[in-house]
């Protein structure tokens, strides 16, 4: 592959990675907007993602579901526990802390993802990209240092666990670019309905949570995780992952424009910085590369 060939085959990562995580943002949106407690968004959310998932699969994979996970049985289980634990963790932690507090704790993806993948993969981290992340990580601890913990730590933690999971699940979808995204995805969502089918009180709901949910889990959420889970496909771990900031700003955006949390001026600061750390990090450099 030349070094053109290479580059184009970054920049469509990048697409799917600033698409997927700009949907994704919205999760935040819709869970709040539901008023609904935790456990019954994730139970929806997973009813609603599987079919879809599922219908998907035969046409985009080109065979049944079965037997594109006989072609990678383990390691679909694991994605799915990853991808299935993380989302769950997001959407309890929402319900527990404020939206700021969660968003800002998904931007560290940047820096764990690099670590996975340099553990697993041993894709080395350039320069460039080390700086990238340094700024956004800069970025977040701004936007951050004020609000964790409130106004509980259980939501904080939380927060932390599902992007240990998010950042776990870009390393093993670039170390199986065969895998079936679809089938991985429709395990995770398996196995959170299995969990909390005993918990959740799914038909307690009113006609605008279930609304909220909808646009989260058929339209926004399954097609975000989608275009994330490929991206990996296209461009190091390092790069999809320096996009997760992306979620951080808007999500922000969301919480101020429908639930008057607003910023403080110093999150607003660190916001721009996050956006100038992802800037560098993809289309200078780039730029620089020319």
């Amino acid at each position: 592959m030349d070094v053109a060939q290479s580059s184009d085959r970054r920049r469509v990562g990048w697409l799917l990675a600033g698409v997927g995580m700009l949907s994704v943002s919205t999760d935040s949106l819709w869970i709040r907007l539901s008023e609904a407690d935790g456990i019954d968004v994730a139970f929806w959310v997973a009813c609603c993602s599987v079919p879809l998932y599922t219908a998907l699969s035969h046409r985009v994979d080109g065979c049944w579901p079965l037997e594109a996970f006989r072609r990678h049985p383990w390691q679909q289980l694991v994605m799915g526990a990853l991808t299935g634990g993380s989302q769950f963790c997001f959407v309890i932690a929402v319900t527990q802390t404020r939206v700021a507090n969660v968003v800002a704790i998904v931007a560290a993806v940047p820096l764990l993802a690099a670590v996975s993948a340099w553990i697993w993969l041993r894709e080395r981290i350039s320069r460039a990209m080390a700086i990238a992340i340094t700024i956004t990580m800069a970025g977040i601890g701004a936007i951050v240092s004020s609000s964790v913990g409130e106004p509980t730590l259980k939501g904080d933690l939380l927060g932390v666990l599902a992007i240990l999971g998010f950042s776990v699940s870009l390393t093993m979808w670039r170390r199986y670019p065969d895998m079936s995204r679809l089938v991985g995805l429709s395990i995770g969502g398996v196995m959170t309905v299995a969990a909390l089918v005993y918990s959740a009180s799914p038909l307690s709901l009113d006609v605008r949570a279930y609304l909220s949910i909808a646009a989260m889990g058929l339209v926004f959420n399954p097609f975000g995780r989608l275009a994330l889970s490929n991206a990996p496909r296209f461009a190091p771990v390092a790069d999809v992952a320096l996009f997760s900031p992306i979620e951080t700003v808007a999500g922000t955006i969301w919480a101020a424009a429908f639930f008057n949390e607003l910023p403080r001026p110093v999150a607003a600061i660190g916001a721009a910085v996050v956006l100038v750390g992802v800037f560098y990090g993809t289309v200078a450099t780039t730029r620089a590369k020319a």
